[in-house]
């Protein structure tokens, strides 16, 4: 449809059709991260995505044109719900402190049935392939960005607040948003001295330390 107000008139059944392909998109893009959760990106076919999702080859073709594209659109699929439930579950909590502690603890140790993602065993293929793709290595900057923006805006509000120091709000995210990814390394691959656990707090010692907030040692759901 035209950006021009009135430009097009939509026609008869077009919302239906478009509700369609949109849930027939997403069908795709959930088994594409089931499918390379389990077997990696790899070992993961086409056909073994369309088969999961009970469509046809052709049709995660047409919509997804590549697989390293698909590998992006489902990683993007997972981020988006994932900042969407970190938003609802931030809007209540009363100081930055918490709410940053809120996205540390999502980052290892929160689990949803529904919730889509994302997976850290994603990541690692989504790095590897960005590692050798350049259309994949764009795709991987601009998730590392919004990452890091998330954790400047969240430092911001808490010095505006008094609740955090003086710290150069950029250069802390750079570091911390750097920090969850290395130790979430770790706990994707089962490193017996890196719990999700032991994860999650180091990372809320160091930020307390840097940004000069007083932590309890709990985890927002007090876990």
């Amino acid at each position: 449809m035209s950006e021009q107000a009135g430009a097009v008139v939509p026609q008869a059944g077009t919302a239906g059709a478009a509700g369609t392909a949109d849930q027939r998109r997403e069908q795709m893009l959930r088994a594409a991260l089931e499918v390379i959760t389990e077997r990696g990106y790899a070992e993961t076919r086409i056909a073994d995505v369309a088969e999961r999702a009970g469509t046809s080859p052709a049709l995660v073709i047409y919509y997804f044109k590549t697989k390293d594209q698909l590998l992006t659109e489902a990683i993007r699929y997972a981020e988006d719900y994932w900042y969407e439930a970190g938003t609802r579950r931030m809007a209540d909590l009363p100081t930055a402190a918490a709410r940053l502690a809120e996205i540390v603890s999502m980052s290892f140790l929160a689990e949803e049935p529904d919730d889509p993602g994302p997976d850290w065993l994603l990541w690692l293929d989504l790095w590897a392939q960005a590692a050798r793709h350049s259309e994949v290595a764009s795709v991987r900057q601009k998730f590392d960005e919004r990452w890091r923006e998330t954790i400047h805006s969240l430092v911001l509000a808490g010095q505006e607040t008094g609740e955090f120091g003086p710290v150069d709000a950029a250069d802390f995210a750079l570091v911390m948003s750097a920090l969850l990814d290395g130790l979430a390394i770790q706990v994707a691959l089962g490193d017996p001295a890196v719990s999700a656990r032991r994860a999650f707090q180091l990372c809320m010692r160091f930020a307390a330390g840097q940004l000069g907030f007083s932590w309890d040692g709990s985890s927002p759901a007090g876990g």
